[in-house]
């Protein structure tokens, strides 16, 4: 079954946690999730909160995961915007209250390195995925909800805790994937493949263990935007070049627009490198070092649906860049067609100095880095047909963006394993650095500088005292009591255009945020926790740092950006016993001045506080083994959430509203079975229910193109253990060949081929 990780009795505990992590308090199991573990981590030691899981066999035997965000697809209430295999800019993850628009509302990471992209909020932002692999996975958990003191307002979501693997002796693993899909989509009609290999190899010799973990993606997919133009900006006459081949839609709002071809179809190569150390000083503490080195070599093509009279392909139209359909003239311009060229090379480092002697007091020092080495965007300005026409183009530069950490926590058990107090605290910095700048160049293929388009720069910083004492009342009770203290900097902001840079004001908050939780061990079966907790989510620096320069001064941004404030409770019952698990949990939410682009002016729109955001919703929970037969395992969940706008007042009309891309409903069904010990399979379904992706709701239609739709998906996979040391897996995602929208199109139905070797 999907690895649950809740209050269990002892022997189970640690049969899903596994060999790294031992419970603090064996007489009273139930309250709260006990975490103390040697490896470097971004859980705390105690946990007040919902928690789900998912270990690396069981992900390796029932998912068809060829990236690391696919561990996550059937935990409740989850849901990862992966357009296609090797997404690396749009994967953003949504959770209960927090659409597949809000990145910055979730936090996640890897062996306690930060993987989310804090520089901004959006598609644009993404988590890191890509320097996790899916066959480094030891184990990933889930905390629902800002109810730990140890994380920061953007953990208002959910937290997401990578654990990969360490070595105890030797090891090797070889693994090659082959995948494609046949997709179909207004004029669209192809196959996309791509290919995936991986290798790691590990060793333990004493106090010293290392691990090395290579692996190369080669992957096409399906075009995710298309060429459009809406039926009533036409002008009537016989102006333009005559072309055939436009196809009549309606978008997201129901008016008449023209689909003229498909782009973005996207051909990443990215290249994945982990080497981890650890030496164990003593028997008590570890020391950890982690460089990850990734690189992404992306190039973004265009299919014209258009022809002229002798059936060519048309990109440009006449003289004017005008074409003619229908007795109506449209003008194309360069972003209808636009390649890309994309070089990107990101590094990543952590360390840590971690002590688990599990007695009285333990300690952990942490820090990381993430540097954007190198990232080109390189785009024409001037229509052309591919991507190997050379001209006028910009390109954008991110170099030397990223983000650093730095921790040093405590627990103090002041009576021991046996106290009835156990006392997490720390302090942290978490420093963001926002550098982009564009440039123009005649030579957009190549150009390493030119004439100054736009700059956008910035720094944010997040100083935090915390501290959370889990107290054990009586033999059934136990209570959380946290508070969190946080100093916000944004400070170093600038906008430039045409070289000019013109700075913002340096801006500073400091905030509060208490947590609390009650937990009841009512019978040997059935557990009541409570908990509730205020995050503060602070401005990024992309939404700070925004706006256009217009008459030497800025514009088009607010100087007075709020941060989000939220205030979260649920209330959980839930039944364990040895091989079935039942969780009902009540989740209500208030946000209030939370961020999101919104009209500013008829023509622009920038980032605004939005008044107050209520969510109220429940979530059910449930997995069994054995069911009906031996070695039938179900795992499955149901959400309902009504997320609603209910004082706006930038934006009125968006008042009563449902929150963007919170669907009502979700659901997750996942049944695995081991026939025997070579054969084992599985069977999925996903489902979300309507969404919109208006803050008004004015997009009814989520079946074409920028629409939000709902979605029913089915996937299946089969496992076969050919002998000791090889392992062979076939599966198919999206069986259904379901067609769904999350402003761009979803894989369609996509088969997936594994071959794999271990030692």
């Amino acid at each position: 079954m999907t690895s649950r990780i809740r209050p269990k009795p002892l022997v189970l505990l640690l049969a899903l946690l596994g060999a790294g992590y031992a419970v603090a308090d064996e007489a009273q199991p139930l309250t709260v999730i006990a975490i103390n573990g040697g490896r470097p981590s971004s859980l705390p030691t105690q946990i007040p909160t919902t928690i789900e899981g998912i270990t690396g066999p069981q992900i390796e035997e029932r998912i068809n995961a060829l990236d690391s965000e696919d561990a996550l697809k059937y935990l409740p209430s989850l849901n990862v915007r992966k357009r296609y295999v090797g997404d690396y800019d749009h994967a953003v993850l949504a959770s209960r209250a927090s659409g597949t628009g809000n990145s910055a509302r979730s936090m996640v990471y890897a062996d306690g390195i930060l993987l989310s992209n804090l520089l901004g909020n959006g598609a644009t932002y993404t988590p890191r995925w890509g320097l996790v692999t899916p066959e480094e996975i030891e184990r990933v958990d889930v905390l629902y909800g800002p109810f730990s003191a140890a994380y920061a307002g953007n953990s208002v979501g959910a937290v997401v805790d990578y654990m990969t693997r360490m070595p105890t002796r030797f090891e090797a693993h070889f693994k090659l994937t082959g995948f494609g899909q046949a997709f179909q989509q207004y004029g669209t009609d192809a196959h996309y493949f791509g290919k995936q290999g991986s290798a790691a190899i590990g060793d333990r010799h004493g106090a010293w263990s290392w691990w090395l973990d290579l692996s190369r993606l080669d992957s096409n997919g399906q075009p995710i935007a298309y060429a459009n133009k809406l039926t009533s900006k036409g002008v009537p006459g016989s102006a333009g070049l005559p072309v055939t081949g436009a196809l009549a839609d309606r978008n997201p709002v129901n008016q008449d627009w023209l689909i003229l071809g498909a782009t973005n179809q996207i051909h990443t190569i990215q290249d994945h490198a982990k080497v981890k150390l650890a030496y164990d000083v003593s028997p008590v503490l570890r020391a950890s070092y982690t460089l990850g080195w990734w690189k992404n070599d992306a190039e973004r093509h265009s299919d014209s649906y258009l022809r002229d009279a002798a059936g060519n392909a048309v990109y440009t139209g006449d003289a004017m860049n005008r074409i003619n359909v229908g007795g109506k003239t449209y003008t194309l311009v360069a972003s209808d067609f636009a390649p890309s060229v994309g070089d990107l090379e990101h590094l990543m480092h952590g360390l840590s100095l971690k002590s688990h002697s599990k007695g009285v007091f333990d300690w952990e020092v942490a820090a990381s880095l993430y540097d954007y080495h190198r990232d080109l965007v390189r785009t024409p300005t001037v229509l052309v047909a591919d991507a190997q026409t050379n001209g006028q183009g910009n390109i954008t530069d991110m170099g030397g963006s990223g983000w650093n950490t730095l921790a040093l926590k405590g627990t103090w058990r002041p009576d021991g394993m046996v106290g009835a107090h156990i006392v997490d605290f720390g302090v942290q910095r978490d420093s963001a650095k926002l550098r982009t700048h564009v440039f123009s160049s005649g030579d957009w293929l190549h150009a390493v500088d030119g004439a100054p388009v736009s700059d956008f720069n910035g720094d944010t910083r997040l100083e935090s005292l915390f501290a959370q004492d889990t107290w054990r009342i009586a033999p059934a009770w136990k209570a959380t009591l946290g508070a969190r203290f946080e100093h916000w900097q944004a400070f170093d902001g600038q906008i430039g255009a045409k070289g000019k840079l013109l700075p913002f004001t340096d801006r500073s908050a400091t905030a509060w945020s208490p947590k609390a939780a009650l937990a009841w061990r009512a019978t040997d079966d059935w557990t009541m926790k409570a908990s509730t907790g205020r995050a503060v989510r602070n401005p990024t620096a992309a939404e700070l740092f925004q706006g256009a320069i217009v008459d030497g001064k800025i514009v088009y941004t607010d100087p007075n950006l709020k941060a989000e404030k939220s205030w979260t409770s649920e209330l959980t019952a839930e039944r364990l016993n040895a091989d079935s698990s039942l969780r009902a949990t009540l989740f209500h939410e208030v946000t209030r001045d939370a961020l999101y682009s919104q009209p500013l002016t008829p023509t622009v729109n920038t980032i605004q506080n939005v008044g107050k955001i209520r969510t109220t919703g429940v979530e059910f929970s449930h997995q069994a083994d054995n069911v009906l037969l031996p070695g039938l395992a179900i795992s499955d969940s149901l959400t309902y959430a009504d997320s609603r706008i209910v004082a706006n007042d930038a934006f009125p009309a968006s008042v009563g509203s449902l929150q963007p891309r919170v669907p009502r409903w979700r659901a997750n069904f996942l049944a695995a079975y081991q026939a025997n010990a070579q054969w084992s399979g599985t069977y999925g379904v996903r489902y979300s229910g309507k969404q919109y992706g208006t803050l008004d709701n004015s997009d009814p239609n989520g079946n074409t193109y920028t629409g939000v739709s709902k979605f029913l998906v089915m996937d299946v996979r089969a496992r076969y253990r050919i002998d000791a040391h090889w392992t062979a897996s076939a599966g198919i995602d999206n069986l259904n060949n379901a067609k769904y929208w999350a402003f761009h199109p979803y894989t369609q139905r996509t088969l997936v081929a594994e071959l794999k070797y271990d030692l």
